[in-house]
């Protein structure tokens, strides 16, 4: 069995373990293989083992490497991680199932107009900027409802909300404060919990696991 797949299986031991000591072994997360960097020749053996969820951060490179392979599996998911530039709109729709990055009322536009063009609808995460951190991308929270009825008026699906917690922090105040934030507008999914913290993330409800170096190994 290759690696990739040991490491993906010893993941998922480590949810439903997770999931059963918070009583909540019903729910079952999608795990993201964060794919970003990787040559396909790496991500093979995880797509022959039958894993549907990936992340790239960069449009081209996805386009590049997931094409040809998604015309053979229409059943793989596509999820772009990273921040989306309004000119690369009309390629991200064409590839990805699921953005990750909402994070303007310039790109919800864009999207809106392209996906009406291309009759497509990728699913969407809003992001949020709770460590109001000026490298990151995201809306403040105390934005959310106003940017979630505006982008719901433009037709976008928002299915949930995105965060990248300050990697110098213990990330749990931010989950509880995302966890709380979804609760409010009703939304079903929450994408948070990386390699590191994928665990904790698991304690407040999140539905998508963004997972790279613990399935892949370290990026060189």
């Amino acid at each position: 069995m290759h690696s990739t797949v040991q490491n993906l299986l010893s993941i998922q031991a480590s949810i439903k373990s997770k999931l059963l000591e918070i009583k909540e072994k019903s729910r079952i997360p999608k795990i993201i293989a964060v794919s970003k960097t990787f040559q396909i020749n790496h991500i093979l053996p995880l797509i022959e083992y039958g894993h549907l969820d990936y992340g790239e951060n960069k449009v081209q490179e996805a386009i590049d490497k997931w094409t040809e392979i998604k015309q053979q599996n229409d059943k793989i998911k596509l999820h772009l991680i990273g921040k989306l530039q309004t000119n690369k709109v009309k390629f991200a729709v064409k590839v990805f199932d699921y953005i990750h990055s909402l994070d303007s009322e310039k790109l919800a536009k864009k999207i809106s107009e392209e996906q009406q063009k291309q009759n497509v609808k990728p699913k969407i995460f809003i992001q949020i900027n709770l460590g109001e951190e000026n490298q990151k991308s995201g809306i403040m929270k105390e934005n959310l409802i106003e940017f979630y009825n505006f982008s719901r008026n433009l037709g976008l699906d928002i299915v949930g909300i995105m965060c990248i917690p300050p990697f110098d922090e213990d990330p749990i105040k931010y989950f509880s404060q995302m966890n709380a934030l979804n609760d409010k507008v009703s939304l079903a999914e929450l994408s948070m919990g990386m390699s590191s913290d994928y665990l904790k993330a698991l304690e407040f409800k999140s539905t998508y696991l963004r997972i790279g170096s613990n399935i892949f190994g370290q990026r060189g």
